[in-house]
């Protein structure tokens, strides 16, 4: 293959990829989103393999034929509720492979040619300092992504760490990556350097993770998009791949924008969440009598709906556990089919990842037009009559408004607690994925339905 038409097939890959986060942008489109970015991909591996830069092709169809049925195979696997936790290791694998990249290209650098009147390679330095960045952008990428994975799992607290002088020690971090970068570039690619500041950036990128609570958990895997997507464009800076670069840049910056959105939702500081600095320590308000909250039936609640005129569903994490979407879409049917107005309210950050609770009802074939943003329905509340929150906590929690002390102080939250009633599906009385106590479980207007989520709302859907 010419270069020249690896050039051409490079623009049309780059031009599927816009596309494709530009479908992604919107429910409807989202299926077709996904098609532009697999023919995208496609296309920039085929060109790539088969290229004229491309050696050893026997050992690259190799690893990607082992590569590849590793993935159909976890993807096959992979349930709804672990899609945060491996979109979160193929973060860590964009990092890693931008480390071994960096220690690659120092081992087996490019050929140079470019050399400035004062007799220094220019480009040679330039490289050497590609090679800093990429690999400490992809080091914090990997470690930062391996602490979120470990969050997600319950393999570590979701509570946020907390040590003395956390944001010197980041702070500290960065001015010897700095040094270090300074003296890997006058040394003319120090390998002890560029160990030492690798060492460093797993830490810093660790720590950063570490330092975020589990409420801001969907923020961070947005953030960590945007890191692998840095370290992407950071690769191919080091590999001189114009594609690598564009696509690299292009999901670097679509996750920032998204993270930035979200922060806004969230009444949270971009740069605190930068710097891993916005999480809190776990907090229990001691002023609730956990004894004051009222039991409801199954029975109960269906009598309830279907003396309804309007109905917000919220859902959160716990329904994508019990997968209680499908009978959800049959609660909505029948009470739609009586009459009922019917709607969702989705918080920015409802599950474990931005859009989950989207994409769980896309796929129990909810209509769109029922799916409210925040924003949207928030107002409503107060002329609501029932309001089912489905395996949510913190996102309805009023304490972001009520409490100052609260680490989600601030934070805006769907107001469920101003319709006629309120009921709860909740499987005990255990804080959520933050660790704070929910005020809107002792609340008069509020009645809680214990037990698997699907099962309760099953019932409901038989009664009525």
């Amino acid at each position: 293959m010419s270069e020249g038409l690896a050039q051409a097939a490079y623009i049309v890959a780059v031009l599927f990829f816009i596309m494709s986060l530009a479908g992604l942008s919107k429910q409807k489109s989202a299926q077709a989103g996904n098609y532009y970015g697999i023919a995208g991909m496609s296309i920039a591996l085929i060109v790539t393999v088969f290229g004229p830069d491309s050696q050893g092709l026997a050992w690259i169809i190799i690893a990607m034929v082992i590569g590849g049925g590793i993935g159909i195979y976890y993807a096959k696997r992979v349930e709804m509720t672990e899609m945060p936790e491996l979109i979160a290791v193929l973060h860590s694998f964009v990092g890693l492979a931008a480390v071994f990249v960096g220690f690659n290209s120092l081992f087996a650098p490019p050929e140079m040619g470019l050399i400035n009147p004062s007799g220094m390679d220019a480009e040679n330095v330039i490289h050497l300092v590609e090679i800093c960045i990429g690999v400490f952008i992809g080091a914090v990428t990997f470690s930062g992504s391996v602490i979120a994975f470990c969050k997600l799992r319950g393999i570590i607290s979701s509570s946020a760490l907390k040590i003395r002088h956390k944001h010197k020690l980041n702070l500290a971090a960065i001015v010897v990556s700095s040094m270090l970068l300074i003296h890997f570039v006058e040394v003319d690619g120090s390998i002890v350097a560029l160990i030492v500041m690798t060492l460093i950036a797993f830490a810093f990128g660790a720590h950063l993770v570490a330092s975020i609570g589990g409420a801001d958990m969907p923020v961070v895997i947005s953030m960590l998009n945007s890191y692998s997507g840095w370290a992407a464009a950071s690769a191919g800076f080091m590999l001189a791949s114009d594609l690598l670069i564009v696509t690299g840049a292009l999901v670097g910056s679509s996750g920032a924008i998204l993270s930035y959105i979200m922060c806004k939702a969230m009444n949270r500081s971009f740069i605190s969440v930068i710097t891993g600095g916005f999480g809190q320590p776990s907090f229990v308000s001691g002023d609730i009598e956990e004894s004051g909250y009222h039991e409801v039936t199954a029975e109960k609640v269906a009598e309830m709906l279907k003396e309804s005129h309007s109905v917000v569903i919220t859902p959160g994490y716990g329904m994508a556990v019990a997968r209680a979407q499908y009978p959800v879409q049959e609660i909505t049917e029948k009470l739609r089919a009586k009459g009922v107005n019917v709607r969702f309210g989705i918080h920015p950050v409802a599950g474990r990842l931005p859009g989950h609770m989207n994409v769980l009802l896309a796929e129990a074939k909810i209509p769109y037009d029922i799916v409210l943003e925040m924003a949207e329905i928030n107002d409503d509340f107060s002329t609501t009559d029932t309001v089912l929150v489905i395996g949510a906590n913190d996102t309805v929690n009023p304490s972001a408004i009520d409490d100052p002390n609260s680490p989600i102080a601030g934070m805006p939250v769907l107001e469920v607690w101003n319709a006629k009633n309120v009921i709860v599906f909740k499987r005990s009385m255990n804080t959520g994925y933050a660790g704070i106590q929910n005020p809107l479980f002792f609340k008069d207007n509020t009645s809680m339905l214990f037990g698997d989520a699907k099962v309760s709302i099953s019932a409901i859907a038989k009664a009525i």
